[in-house]
Parts: C-alpha cells; structure tokens; sequence
C-alpha cells in the first residue's frame, strides 16, 4: 500500500491496516482522523506523537503482542512478520549472544514483569544487551516509560513501511 492508498481507505480498513503497527485504539483512531497526509513523513510524524505518551493500559494491551527480543514471534499474522523483518537485522545468534540475551531477558522479566521491548530494527546484538542492562536500573515508572517510547519508535518504523 502506498500514502495515496492509505489516504482514500475508508476509515475502518485504515484502522485494520493500523493495528498490527500498534495495538492502541487511541493511536490508530489518531492517526486515522489526521487523513490525508500530504507525504509519508507526515503520516510518520503523526504516528510519532498521535498518542504519545501512552497510557499504561495501552502499553499493557499493546506489549500483548510482542515477542521476547530474539526469538521467534508465534502466528503468521501482519504482527509476526512485522516482528520478525525487524529482529531480522539481529542474524543468526550466536551461542554466547544467545545466552546473555536469554539470561537477560529472564532477570528484565523478573524484575518488571513483562517482556523487555526495543526497537531492533537498526541495533545490533551488543548494543540491544547494553540498552538491556542500562534499563535494568531503571525504576518501575521509568521503565514504563521507556516501554511506551519504544512502542511508539516500532509504531512509526511500521507505518512508514505500510507507505512504501
């Protein structure tokens, strides 16, 4: 689909096209109502900002969908492909990676009660287990808001990619 296609959706197939970007009705109904965008970047800087800072609840109900950063996201639906062209820039593993990533991800867990979330696109290995340890410092409330940036960064890298 390209901005044109996207502009002249009715309004609930652009909430349908919306959704596996991000899970948040406030977010989609927000970008949806700011039709037509004149150009791409614009329809991205609306997915920027439409909804942030998100809500708690909405983070909740949005992380629903995420995946543990290096494995594999369950289902064959738009998210799971989203999920993994994103985490593919991450390559094959390697053991030593592997293992700190899932130790990591098993202490984030424990500490925050949720999956860690970051945008991989653009990151390698080493730079998603440094942002994983500095986080782990974190408060509750920091972490949460981090969480909510981060699903806002993967927002916005998804629509721009729905517009090409």
């Amino acid at each position: 689909m390209d901005l044109n296609e996207f502009n002249r959706l009715p309004a609930d197939d652009a909430r349908t096209a919306l959704r596996p970007c991000l899970d948040v009705d406030r977010w989609i109904d927000g970008v949806v109502e700011a039709r037509p965008y004149p150009d791409a970047e614009s329809a991205v800087e609306a997915a920027r900002t439409s909804a942030n800072p998100l809500s708690d609840d909405e983070i909740n109900q949005a992380m629903s969908h995420h995946p543990r950063i290096g494995e594999k996201s369950k289902g064959s639906g738009a998210e799971a492909a989203h999920s993994s062209r994103e985490q593919a820039g991450l390559g094959a593993l390697g053991g030593d990676v592997q293992k700190r990533l899932a130790a990591g991800n098993a202490a984030y867990e424990e500490r925050f009660d949720r999956v860690f979330l970051i945008r991989a696109a653009g990151r390698d290995p080493e730079e998603i287990l440094g942002e994983l340890n500095r986080r782990m410092a974190n408060t509750a409330a920091d972490e949460l808001a981090e969480v909510g940036e981060q699903l806002i960064q993967i927002a916005a890298l998804r629509l721009e990619g729905l517009l090409v």
